[in-house]
Formats: structure tokens, sequence, C-alpha cells
């Protein structure tokens, strides 16, 4: 029956055969007429693609399974994914061609009720990102709404201070201590400290790595243990067969938990995220001097571009460079003085 409707529905569905190719969809109404006019509509289309070469209608949840097969080997594919799902109360049941402009502000103004701005724009960008590669590789559809992103203010930097990271360590229970202890002590990011298994580490050389399909940036990490580091894995030692950081015999999935939540709050410390555990290290690491070179590989950033936000944190690094002029132009200075 090229007509019907499904028991968890109550809109009609049409399924039309044409020379073996197979489209079921929803006609999106309940209205008999409306949807046989619909299912008509559908045929003669297809008909002309089949018959007359003109180019076949492609449906976003199409682009969606083709997206998601082509990047896989995205650092951000499970966040694709999760965003994927939410977009599909949107445009689950659209073809390519009915994504449109108002569609999108639709999804703009729904999205903004729930989430900050930035936030928003992840999903705008997703959302442009597969139309793009539609349009430019696979040559589904002629055309592009313009998407609109928001203006983002500059990129939050918090980090604590050597005090605030002393409380926050006396706050924090035994396994969580450690964890937080080793973040600070390498800068890694929380899924590689948490994931880390001591087939990564060696002990005798007091060296540790991420490897590149494990990293952001699908680039390995190198990660020389100082003291701290190396003091926290030899406390790890014998916990568990293969994994580094456990709690009860188990290994640890999450760090943002009740126990790190509370924490936080006993040591009055505000605003204050998982990953700013990072930032902080970048900071301490910059105010003692490291160089951006340096810095750039030991956090396994892609470019020195992403380190230089943390630059104008080493000024005693910098007025030791700026006075190497000192001896070029002291003779000018004498020369002017009357």
């Amino acid at each position: 029956m090229s007509l019907y409707k499904r028991k968890d529905s109550s809109v009609w569905w049409v399924k039309i055969v044409i020379d073996g190719r197979k489209v079921q969809r929803s006609t999106g109404t309940d209205d008999k007429i409306k949807a046989q006019e619909f299912h008509d509509r559908l045929k003669a289309q297809m008909w002309e693609q089949n018959r007359l070469g003109v180019k076949a209608r492609r449906s976003w949840k199409e682009a969606v399974v083709r997206w998601l097969e082509e990047t896989s080997e995205k650092a951000t594919h499970h966040e694709d994914k999760r965003k994927l799902i939410w977009l599909d109360g949107y445009l689950g049941e659209l073809m390519l061609d009915e994504v449109t402009l108002d569609v999108i502000d639709s999804i703009r103004a729904a999205k903004l009720k729930e989430a900050a701005k930035a936030t928003t724009n992840r999903y705008l960008a997703l959302i442009r990102s597969i139309l793009l590669r539609a349009r430019d590789e696979w040559e589904w559809i002629d055309k592009v709404p313009k998407v609109r992103l928001f203006k983002e203010s500059a990129s939050r930097e918090r980090s604590l201070t050597r005090e605030q990271a002393g409380k926050l360590l006396a706050e924090l229970p035994q396994h969580l201590r450690d964890l937080v202890l080793f973040s600070l002590a390498t800068g890694l990011r929380q899924g590689n400290v948490l994931k880390l298994e001591w087939s990564q580490i060696n002990l005798e050389q007091r060296h540790a790595w991420v490897h590149a399909w494990q990293s952001k940036n699908r680039r390995p990490i190198a990660i020389p243990l100082n003291e701290a580091a190396y003091s926290v894995l030899i406390r790890q030692k014998g916990k568990h067969e293969s994994r580094v950081f456990t709690f009860r015999g188990k290994p640890l999935e999450s760090a943002n938990t009740r126990a790190w939540h509370k924490a936080l709050k006993r040591a009055e410390i505000d605003n204050f995220r998982w990953h700013d555990l990072r930032h902080t290290w970048a900071t301490w690491q910059r105010q003692a001097g490291t160089p951006t070179h340096e810095l750039q590989r030991l956090g396994g950033w892609r470019t020195g571009a992403m380190v230089e936000r943390y630059a104008h944190l080493a000024p005693d690094h910098l007025a030791e460079a700026a006075s190497r002029l000192n001896s070029v132009l002291g003779g000018y200075e004498l020369a002017t003085v009357a």
C-alpha cells in the first residue's frame, strides 16, 4: 500500500517504488487528501529523476549518514552524533532542499533557549558543514542558505593560583586528588588522563605518551614525567592491570563528579571547570618561562597560535629578551644627553 499510517504516528506515510528505488517518508499531515497530493508529487519527481535524468532529491537523514561515515576519524565524532540526535527533531523529516533559512533560524532560536550562544554556534556550524559538503563534494544540492553565527566573546581562560590549587587538593578525596595533581603536572586533557594505561608509561625513563588516535589533534603527545607526575603514578601501581586511575578497583570513567563540585565549593573556587586545570598548567608553565615552541609540544597543540593566548603571562621572560638591546641602544641614549 503506497499510502499508510504507522501505529506510532497520526500522520500519513508514503511508500513508492520506481525502477527498484524505494522511498518511504512521512507526508507530515493527517489529512488523507493532502497526503495523496504529497504522494502524487513525490511519485512524479521520482519518475523525472529516473527517466529524465533530473537530479535526485536527497534527505537530511541521508546526508547525516554519509557525514558520519566520512568523518568517523574526527576527534569530535561522538560530539557530532550527540548534536545530530538533537537536530533530528527539527531536520529529520526534511529533504536537503527544504532546509531553508527559516528552518535554520527556528533551530537557532530553539537552541538559544537552552544553551549559550557559543554552544548554539556549534550546532549551526555543524548544519552548515553538512550542507556545504552536500553541495560542493556530493553535488546533492545546488545552493546552501547562509548560516549566520553569533559573534562570540574572547575565549575564556580561567586558572588557579598556587594557593587555590593547594586548597582544592586538600578538599578532594584521594582518588580525585591524584587525578587533579597529575593533570596539573602534565596538562593532559581529562579524557587522556582518565583513559591512561600502563602500556603508555615507562617509569624507568620517566616518560609517558598519548597515541595519535587518542589525541584531539590526531598527533602523538610525549609526556616527560616531572616529580609530581611520577609520584602520582607510583601510588597507582598495582591497583589495576591495565588502567592507571581507578576507584575501588574499577577504572575511573568520569572526573566531573559530585565529589569534584563539592570540593570546589568547600575550597571557595567559583566558575571553574575540569578543563581549566589544563589552562592552569599552561599558565604556570608560561609564568615559569617556558617558551612557546616548548609549551606547544608539551601540550599537544597543533599550532603556536593556540599557545599565544598565554604569552602575556610571562612578563619576566619577555623583559629578559627586551633587555638584550640595552648594549646596542645605550650609545644612542648617551648621544642625546645635553
